[in-house]
């Protein structure tokens, strides 16, 4: 498999204090990496310096297979959407392909196509004509999943996806994520708080630490680390 995003000795600040100190770490095509981590650990700051919003301090990352920043699909954390946002579940989706139009007024068929094609693909294209703040939490994950496919050529980045979903919102989210990456081999980034989920789905874990001592491996070496006996027990 082709390695698609490497991290080389990356060094970033949040608010003046150091949160990422000589991080690195890889992934390949098809990989499932899940991050891990205390709040204030670094992992919203790594999110943004993965998306281009936040330079390091030092360091490099290095983007492989002809990936872009611009081609990463971005699932932001939950956000409520029923008040004061009138678009519907079809300009929600298709809003994930903006980076592919570039300065063209319109979409083109081909866009409307892709947006189309993912809201079939997680079973919301009867919404399509619903406003965003008839949704309920569940539908708008999907929804937003959605628009972040249609920006991703080759990686999803999921920012706590399952935050604010009742356990069953959940549990169809994760499964939709593992059909994403199992079926249609899309490579997944998931930060998540939930350790024995990550472990069960994710082929990589990366758990950042404020000490400095983050681990990066597979879930089998994970579960037998030192760290993980923080996080999971002994």
């Amino acid at each position: 498999m082709k390695k698609i995003l490497e991290c080389d000795k990356l060094t970033a600040s949040y608010d003046g204090m150091k949160v990422l100190s000589g991080l690195s770490f890889s992934i390949k095509e098809g990989d499932y990496l899940c991050i891990l981590g205390e709040n204030g650990s670094g992992k919203s700051t790594l999110v943004k310096c993965l998306l281009g919003i936040k330079a390091a301090d030092s360091g490099k990352i290095i983007m492989g297979d002809g990936l872009k920043s611009t081609d990463i699909g971005y699932l932001p954390q939950h956000t409520n959407l029923q008040n004061g946002f009138p678009a519907t579940v079809s300009e929600v989706v298709i809003s994930g392909c903006l980076g592919r139009r570039g300065f063209r007024p319109f979409y083109s068929s081909k866009e409307k196509a892709i947006a189309q094609q993912a809201m079939e693909r997680l079973g919301i294209a009867e919404l399509a004509s619903r406003s965003c703040r008839e949704l309920s939490g569940g539908q708008q994950q999907r929804m937003l999943l959605a628009r972040a496919m249609c920006a991703a050529k080759k990686l999803l980045l999921l920012d706590e996806p399952v935050t604010g979903l009742d356990p069953a919102a959940s549990a169809e989210m994760y499964e939709l994520i593992a059909e994403l990456n199992q079926k249609d081999k899309m490579t997944i980034i998931m930060v998540s708080h939930d350790v024995v989920k990550a472990l069960d789905c994710a082929s990589h874990i990366l758990c950042l630490c404020s000490n400095d001592h983050s681990f990066f491996g597979t879930p089998e070496e994970y579960a037998t680390s030192h760290i993980s006996s923080k996080f999971i027990g002994d």
